[in-house]
């Protein structure tokens, strides 16, 4: 696809999860429906921007996508076995299929939780969810959790693998089972959202097109689940911390930290929509890990300014956090709470405990804090090497050039 900003892109990357998924409930397979999938995403992107994007874009999409498949079939080395699914492709897909679905059904919901079946792992749900639901590439996967990108490629082979096996059926689980796959399914849109705030790669610090999707998932999953504390703090947290999206870039696209951000940009619409679901959770549901993340996200977006931010209480919801939900991350971020209460050298001194840690290590956030860290507490030269490394360990070009900018004005400065 040709970048972020292009309208066929844009469109290609919310009409692909959906082909994908009419197309997995009405012929099954879901390898052979991506690939097919995949097939007319690349059609689409050399003929939409010549000929223009066709009037039912998603019908145009299937329909290739549906050839697609049908050639595979055909060329089966056991076609006899496939020629009856390959008639019965041959049938004109039914309105429902194309743009006329009951308004309380979405199928791309349902192939999120198909995705994250009971028998597949942890692991293995995340990754085929973000690759089949949430459009990531492998790399970006692997980027999000650390490990190589043919590890990552393997896992999901695996998952697709494990999906026929259990010969899963494409609809939603009943509310057993919707409750047995919340917290992987949520944890999977956390991540689709994180990646679109701040990309692991590129060339923006932004992916709008993933932080819409996650948000329309889960506004889908709160009508479906309102009364669960979790999902509602989910969609308040995104709304909380994306509101902050339009002040985190110059217009030259390099990155704002958020103590710099001119908070009259913030989105106050979406700000009051994250403050009155998190209002709605109070008391009311056992308090998990998204409610006290968007508790702290909260805290941030409603100082109006950076000196009056509440540091004592995102503190305390830092110590909460890690107690219900602890991970190098939580410790990372409580790491920086601690300094604005206690002083830097208290923020360094938990930072420190993270270095025993693989997958922080192997994070460039971890050095980007200890440089932030260091600094504040006047070892400019320590502070310099960590934001290099930090630099270095990154592949986001906004994330490399705030990181360098910032190791050469602390060269600048001991010059002068």
């Amino acid at each position: 696809m040709s970048g972020p900003d292009d309208p066929v892109d844009e469109l290609l990357r919310e009409l692909a999860p959906q082909v994908l998924a009419t197309l997995v409930r009405r012929h099954g397979q879901l390898d052979a429906c991506e690939d097919a999938t995949q097939e007319a995403l690349l059609a689409a992107v050399t003929q939409w921007p010549k000929e223009g994007v066709p009037t039912r874009p998603r019908a145009w999409l299937l329909t290739v996508a549906r050839r697609s498949l049908i050639d595979h079939w055909r060329s089966d080395s056991a076609r006899r076995q496939r020629e009856e699914r390959a008639a019965e492709a041959d049938t004109p897909l039914v309105p429902s299929d194309i743009d006329e679905q009951p308004p309380d059904r979405d199928d791309t919901l349902a192939l999120l939780f198909m995705c994250c079946h009971p028998d597949l792992s942890p692991s293995a749900q995340v990754a085929l969810t973000l690759r089949a639901v949430g459009g990531l590439t492998t790399r970006e996967i692997a980027a999000a959790y650390f490990v190589p990108e043919a590890t990552m490629a393997k896992r999901i082979t695996r998952a697709k693998q494990g999906i026929v096996q259990s010969g899963a059926r494409f609809d939603l689980p009943p509310a057993e089972g919707i409750a047995d796959r919340l917290d992987v399914v949520l944890s999977v849109l956390y991540l689709i959202f994180n990646e679109g705030y701040t990309a692991t790669s590129g060339p923006e610090l932004h992916r709008v097109d993933l932080t819409s999707e996650a948000i329309r998932l889960v506004r889908l999953l709160h009508r479906l689940m309102p009364a669960d504390g979790e999902v509602t703090g989910l969609l308040a947290l995104m709304l909380l911390t994306d509101a902050r999206r339009p002040a985190r870039t110059n217009p030259d696209g390099s990155l704002v930290p958020l103590e710099d951000q001119d908070r009259s940009r913030w989105d106050v619409a979406a700000i009051r929509e994250g403050l009155t679901l998190l209002a709605d959770t109070l008391g009311r549901f056992p308090v998990g890990q998204y409610q006290v993340q968007a508790a702290i996200a909260a805290v941030h977006d409603e100082a109006p300014t950076a000196d009056a931010t509440d540091w004592p209480q995102i503190l305390a919801l830092y110590d909460t956090l890690e107690r219900i939900a602890p991970s190098p991350m939580v410790t990372l971020s409580r790491a920086v709470a601690l300094a604005n209460v206690r002083g830097p050298r208290a923020g360094l001194a938990l930072l420190g405990t993270l270095d025993r840690d693989d997958s922080a290590v192997r994070s460039h956030r971890l050095d980007a804090v200890r440089g932030h860290l260091l600094e504040r507490a006047g070892d400019l030269a320590l502070a310099r090497d960590a934001y290099l490394r930090a630099a270095r360990a990154t592949e986001s070009l906004p994330e490399q050039r705030y990181l360098q900018l910032r190791a050469s004005r602390l060269r600048t400065d001991r010059r002068e």
